[in-house]
Order: structure tokens, then sequence, then C-alpha cells
């Protein structure tokens, strides 16, 4: 009560704490003006929240003596209210005045209690004023020994024991004996299984449950919450799985040793006993409701991995997952909207910052990364380095959607092996590309899942004179690998090719950066030509004629502008 909206112009019921019907929580009415109902009400909502673990919900009723803020006139907009707030005197004078009348306390008593308390907030505003906050006082002791933005951190590698790899890939392929699988779900965990067995052909739903696998393995708490994550939004992931007859559930990542711990060091030597836990949460669709709760939990505790698919001095290494791809399934389902991510970059785009691997700082300077991995080999070197820094930055995946299941989108588990670690660039791949570099026309820096249908189209084609470049990570910018890259292939026209309008996607964000890294470390400023879609108030077209005319257009901008 006291601002400018009132109740019966704001919500549909009698009290603000109706919603909690919906729920069956308990509620209490409580009386502002009686400090003693008010700590009664707030006892009795923590006795029973630590006894049945429910929600409870306190209305407290009062009201703001100064309307929305101090300088507000709040006669303006409700004044028979406050015209008898004006009368009512304060819940210090009420309080007192009873205990008083009670002959709790003795005026004299009441005046020394006033004048303490009226004293200390008088020393603290003082103490205020010379007060500098440490770093450190923002931080649980959890956070002791992670750098700050301005501590170099030392680039790790990422890899783990090919053995390792193996037992959690057999266990993320397998449930207990007497466990009912849905067929498909039984063919889908044969076909996991056969590529652990080669060690080849690694999708990306696999590689990530490598990532999580390993990193419980090694005390790491893993989290992960969003619509349909326990499938996984595509039917990728099957975290999660229920015994066909029973619908008993079944978290083969929760089953990699014989205890869960909170903490589980790994025995360089043999697996743990112990792992931490794998926790999977389908979540409703409120998605910033669910993004902040997991926000919290990523601020809490450091060592953990914080996911969600689809500040004061703190660090946070909170991971988005958010589906990308364009497909020809229209707006709502192709676009993360990854420009607007890159927007808040606060990485000036005329700047070269130190890039040599023992000075560079860059995600630590700025503000969060942003990737869109082509490889599952990557992703999970992606999630673990998440864990594996001594500092914590929020990561934004820009997950594809066709690629979990693109034949061509596979790793290796030497990939994922000792001494190998996330690539933010991954460069041309064909050996002869490479060998005949200054015979290259075109040199093609891309992002995603429109590697592989350029890729497929270049095959197509039989052209050995046209080379791709993939930025995984698009920010931070990589300015080092970007000009060597360029360098590389002297007489080719620069191009930046997307899958996304040209007012969209990471083209506007990329655009000036190429044009630094290869003037201030090339000399040899190269402004790409953009290929992709056209501007466009919908970031895709939802019909499949259209979304085909401009597939083409984009294989005709890369492929036939410099053909003879």
């Amino acid at each position: 009560i006291g601002f400018t909206t009132n109740p019966i112009n704001s919500r549909s019921t009698p009290y603000c704490s109706d919603l909690g019907k919906a729920f069956n929580c308990p509620i209490l009415h409580v009386n502002g003006d009686d400090p003693l109902a008010v700590t009664t009400a707030l006892e009795f909502a923590v006795d029973w929240r630590q006894a049945w673990g429910t929600d409870v919900i306190i209305d407290m009723v009062c009201y703001r003596r100064n309307g929305h803020n101090e300088l507000d006139q709040p006669h303006f907009t409700q004044p028979s209210l406050y015209q008898a707030i004006d009368k009512h005197p304060s819940t210090l004078d009420v309080f007192e005045a009873k205990l008083l009348a009670e002959g709790v306390i003795t005026p004299e008593k009441a005046k020394e209690i006033r004048d303490f308390t009226t004293q200390s907030y008088e020393a603290d505003l003082e103490a205020s004023k010379t007060y500098e906050s440490k770093q450190s006082d923002w931080l649980a002791s959890k956070w002791k020994d992670f750098k700050s933005p301005n501590q170099l951190s030392r680039i790790r590698t990422t890899g783990v024991e090919l053995d390792v790899l193996r037992k959690i890939g057999n266990t993320v392929s397998t449930v207990p004996e007497d466990f009912t699988l849905h067929r498909q779900m039984k063919k889908i965990f044969q076909a996991r299984a056969k590529t652990i067995e080669d060690e080849a052909g690694i999708d990306w739903g696999t590689a990530e449950g490598l990532a999580f696998g390993s990193l419980l393995l090694e005390g790491n708490h893993v989290r992960i919450t969003g619509q349909d994550v326990q499938r996984g939004t595509f039917s990728h992931r099957h975290a999660t799985v229920k015994d066909q007859k029973t619908e008993a559930e079944y978290i083969p990542l929760n089953n990699l040793a014989k205890h869960l711990s909170p903490s589980a060091p790994m025995n360089e030597l043999s697996l743990p006993d112990t792992q931490a836990e794998f926790t999977a949460r389908n979540s409703i669709l409120s998605e910033f409701g669910v993004l902040g709760f997991e926000l919290g939990y990523s601020l809490e505790n450091p060592n953990s991995l914080v996911l969600w698919e689809a500040q004061w001095m703190r660090q946070s290494g909170l991971v988005m997952l958010l589906p990308h791809g364009y497909d020809g399934m229209g707006a709502e389902h192709s676009s993360s909207r990854v420009e607007r991510f890159l927007q808040m970059v606060d990485e000036d785009p005329h700047h070269v910052p130190p890039m040599h691997a023992e000075e560079r700082m860059q995600i630590q300077r700025h503000n969060w990364q942003i990737v869109n991995c082509t490889t599952p080999a990557n992703y999970f070197h992606c999630l673990r380095r998440q864990v594996h820094r001594d500092f914590r930055k929020p990561l934004i995946v820009v997950a594809p959607k066709n690629l979990l299941r693109n034949r061509a989108c596979t790793s290796s588990l030497d990939e994922m092996g000792p001494d190998t670690m996330f690539h933010r660039v991954i460069t041309e791949q064909d050996e002869e590309v490479v060998a005949n570099a200054e015979g290259v026309k075109t040199l093609v820096f891309c992002t995603g899942q429109i590697y592989y249908e350029l890729l497929a189209e270049r095959e197509s084609r039989g052209l050995k004179d046209v080379a791709f470049v993939r930025l995984e990570q698009i920010a931070p910018f990589a300015f080092d690998r970007v000009a060597e890259e360029a360098k590389k292939y002297p007489n080719a026209e620069v191009v930046w090719a997307q899958q996304e309008p040209k007012n969209m996607g990471a083209y506007a964000y990329t655009m000036p950066r190429i044009m630094t890294a290869t003037r201030d470390l090339n000399e040899d400023e190269k402004r790409p030509r953009y290929v992709g879609r056209a501007v466009s108030a919908a970031p895709a077209t939802g019909m499949g004629a259209v979304h085909k005319s401009e597939y083409d257009n984009i294989l005709e901008g890369v492929f036939d502008v410099n053909r003879s």
C-alpha cells in the first residue's frame, strides 16, 4: 500500500498473497505495526519450512509513509489514504506506547534504546563515508583461490585420460538389466556404446555426456535446467530415462561411481569410489525466472557447472545453451538472437589486446564468452574449461540444431584425450586447399552449422580454391588467429558468411574486428564481403520455398562471385 497503483487496479484478488492458494501454501497475514506479531509469523514460517520443506508466504500488511520515495508527493494520487497516514503514529511510537502501557519498560529505558540505536546509525553513516569495499567481501570461502579479472590465469588443457572416457561412455550407454527401455531408446544407447567402442563418430549428445561425467568424477557438481533438458530439447541428451513398465527413473551419470558425494577428487591412476551429483531438472517455460534461479546456484559454488538451456563485483560461471540454426522452421525456431548478446560484449572492436598465450586475459577482462562450436569435441572442452579455470565468466553457447544428428559432425575419442583443449578457431582441414594457399580465391570466415552446408557444396563442386575458417569462440574475438589465417591466403578475397539476416547474427560484431586484426597485425586491412540473408524484421522465414531460395543465394555468394 502506498504506491500510485492501488490494489483494486493491480490485481484481481483481495490479497497479494492469493497466488499461494494455487500451491496450497500456508499464508500468514500479519499487521506490520505489531513487531511481535511479525517476528512470531517469521519464526512460525521458518519452523514450518524446516519441518515440512514447503513454501510459506507472509503477507505483512503495512504502508509507506512517504509514498513511492522520499521526494514523492503521494497526496496527488491517494489523498484519502495519505490523510489517514499523516495522522497515524509510526510503528516505533505505537510499539513503544504498548510496552510502556504494559509496564514492560520504563520511559528512561525507552529513551536509552532510542538513543543507542540512533547513535549506532549515525556512527555507521560516518564510517560509510570513508569505507572501501574489498572484492573478498562479496565472496564465500569457496571462491578463495579464484583469480580476479586483473590477475593472469594460465590457459589449461582440458583433455581426459582415454580409459576414463571409455568408462563414462559405457556407463551413459547402459541401464540395469531389469530396467525396461523404450525400443527406440535402446537403439540410441546401443549406437552410443558403439561409437565409444570404436572411439570415433562421437556425436554432440555423447560428447556432452563425457564432459559432464568427467567433471562429476573430478568432484564438480553439474546442474542443468530448462524445458525438456532431461530428454534434451531435440531428443539428443537422454540424461534421465524412464522404465516403460514402472515409469521409474534412471540417471546414468549418477552411476559412474559407487557413491554420490559433494566432493570427490579423482585418483589419477584409477576411477574414484565417489562422484559429485548430476542434476537435470525439467522446468516450466518461465525463462527469466528459471535463469535467475540458476544464476544464484552459479554464484554460490564456483566448483560446479550450472547450465540453463534455452553484478556487484561477482563472478559467475553460468552457462546458457541457446538453440540456434536455420532449417526453414520459422522465426521462433531458428535464432537465439546471438546478435543481442554480441552487442553487449564490452570489447573494443578497434583495439587488439595482448594475444600471446602467456599474457592473454581477454576472457577475464570482458563480461562474457559467446561460442558456436562445430565439433562435439570442442563443445566437450568448452564445458570442461568453464570449471577448470581459476576464474569464472558467463558462457553463452549458441547450440546447433541439425548438427546434433549431422553425420559429418562427429569427433574421435582422441580429440578429447590427454593434452587436448578448446580451439578458439578451427582452420581449413583440406590439406590440398592449404597446400594451394596462394591459389585460394576466397577465404570464408564463418561460425556454426553453416560450415557443414558450405563444406558439402564445395565437395559437390570439387573446388580447391575456397578455404573455410571457423570462429568457434566468437567473443572475445580471436584477433591473432584471424590475422594468421588471412595472411596465410594472400590472394584471397575475405568473406563473412552466415545464415542469419544481415542485421542479425555475428556480422556486425565480426566485420570491424576482422578489419582491425588484418590492419594492425598484418598491415593489410581486409574488409570482409558479406554473404548471408538480406536485412529483415523477422529472424527467419517459415516458408520452405523462400528458405530454399535464400539458401541458394548464400551458396551463390560464396562460390560463384569469383568464378570467371
